[in-house]
């Protein structure tokens, strides 16, 4: 077991490295090929999101906005608050920097994928309902229904089973240091509090992010505004330190790029990218089964979530970090360093506070999760049987997280996530046409001064590909 253990681990290593640098790349050929749209349509997305909190009339699909939040919810989970904790700890206050760059550039591979996933969505035959994802446009886009099914798999490994596990994991962690709960009775009272919210699909996991995201996200903000105000003074110096750091090559040796600055921007950069998902191929599934007009809505409305997951949540950790004592004296790591500094910032309940949060955000993201591994289960097989048996394993997946170290199967899931970023950004870049096709057609009506709404017969060429009863 070890030397398949290892065996992962030498996988790992070389693709995500390559990866880190795909992603980026993808996202800045995005950026500059639809003419910076993470800038130039950011206002309108806002508008969308915001008029998103209802559906455009077909009973297929869900809002618009319950999308977003289904979307955020998978996004913002413990590494909002552990990750970014590590970044800093470990490449210092520069991370940041380049965590707010990965994210800029990766809001445009978040608006490609989700517009693609919104154009090649099909209704569930059973239930009427939409689904879709990379998968999808993978199998009708790209013609390659294998590669779709390695996707589907690799993404149902990653965020159905594993990911759950880990999330549940960190949820016992957090009762147990803040409150001594017993491991065993919090993993059953989450998989109770679990299975009537994934026994009821995608509607009802996007009905119950719709309460949970906005609530978590406001209390975190309210947090974090409160220590800025209460550190006001400080903050121009921090703002200076993070801008200073990214570009600090005091540190050179040997003619190479500076250690200190290397290191800052690439956990800066990781952390952007695991955080926010962009081009993951994750997201697209729940952007997938919301109505909307037009396609680009929903990539739009997606690519806002990359900026609020880390542009918003993760720098609320920075600053509560930053702005602390215990920055840069403390040995601690992880979510106990973030929980120190809320404890030196507002006393001892911020400790209490903390564990609310992490409860909020790591089961959050378990039901946020769920959503996106059975669009790809009902890819591959598609029935009541078949979906009742997935959701046990989920919840099976739930418990044994609660209950059991996992580092093995944490190091397959990222085996399997990395091949599925792969497979996607593959994807995207083959499909491009058709996103700068859309982005077109949507720009040109709002010329025009008309409400964007996607036709498929004004596009021929488009209509012969695309066999859909929906635009």
């Amino acid at each position: 077991m070890e030397q398949f253990h290892e065996l992962i681990n030498d996988l790992n290593g070389p693709l995500w490295n390559g990866l880190v640098y795909l992603l980026i790349g993808v996202g800045l050929f995005f950026t500059f090929a639809t003419g910076i749209v993470q800038i130039r349509l950011f206002g309108r997305s806002i508008k969308e999101m915001l008029g998103g909190r209802s559906a455009g009339g077909d009973k297929g699909g869900i809002t618009p906005f319950q999308a977003f939040v289904t979307g955020l919810a998978s996004r913002v989970g413990v590494g909002n608050i552990a990750g970014v904790a590590i970044a800093v700890s470990v490449g210092g206050p520069g991370a940041v920097f380049w965590m707010w760059i990965t994210a800029l550039i990766g809001m445009s591979s978040a608006f490609a994928e989700s517009s693609l996933a919104q154009l090649f969505k099909i209704r569930d035959p059973q239930t009427g309902q939409f689904r879709g994802g990379p998968a999808y446009y993978i199998t009708q886009g790209m013609k390659q229904h294998w590669l779709g099914i390695v996707f589907a798999f690799s993404l149902i490994l990653a965020f159905g089973f594993v990911f759950n596990a880990v999330q549940a994991n960190s949820i016992v962690a957090a009762t147990e240091a803040a409150w001594g709960w017993n491991k065993h009775l919090v993993g059953v009272g989450l998989v109770i509090l679990t299975a009537p919210i994934i026994f009821g699909g995608i509607r009802r996991v996007s009905k119950v992010a719709e309460t949970v995201v906005p609530v978590m996200a406001l209390l975190y903000l309210i947090m974090a505004v409160y220590v800025i105000i209460t550190n006001i003074s400080a903050v121009p110096a921090v703002i200076s330190l993070i801008f200073s750091k990214a570009f600090d090559f005091q540190a050179a040796a040997g003619g190479f790029l500076g250690a200190a600055a290397a290191q800052a921007m690439m956990l800066g950069i990781k952390r952007g990218l695991f955080s926010n998902e962009a081009g993951m191929g994750s997201a697209p599934n729940a952007a997938a089964a919301a109505d909307v007009k037009h396609p680009v809505s929903q990539g739009m409305i997606q690519m806002l979530g990359v900026f609020v997951d880390t542009m918003i949540v993760c720098s609320c950790t920075a600053f509560i970090l930053l702005l602390s004592d215990v920055h840069g004296t403390s040995e601690l790591s992880g979510v106990q360093l973030t929980q120190a500094a809320i404890v030196s910032h507002v006393g001892a309940w911020g400790a209490d506070f903390l564990a609310v949060l992490l409860f909020l955000f790591a089961f959050s993201s378990i039901i946020g999760n769920y959503a996106y591994a059975e669009s790809n289960m009902q890819f591959i097989k598609n029935g009541k049987m078949t979906l009742a048996v997935f959701r046990m394993i989920v919840l099976t997946m739930v418990y044994f997280g609660s209950v059991n170290s996992v580092p093995l199967v944490w190091d397959m899931a990222d085996l399997s996530m990395g091949i599925m970023a792969v497979i996607n950004l593959v994807a995207i870049l083959a499909l491009s046409p058709l996103v700068f096709l859309l982005l077109k057609d949507y720009t040109a009506k709002l010329k025009m001064g008309k409400e964007p709404e996607f036709k498929l017969s004004e596009h021929p060429g488009l209509k012969r590909k695309i066999k859909s009863d929906i635009w």
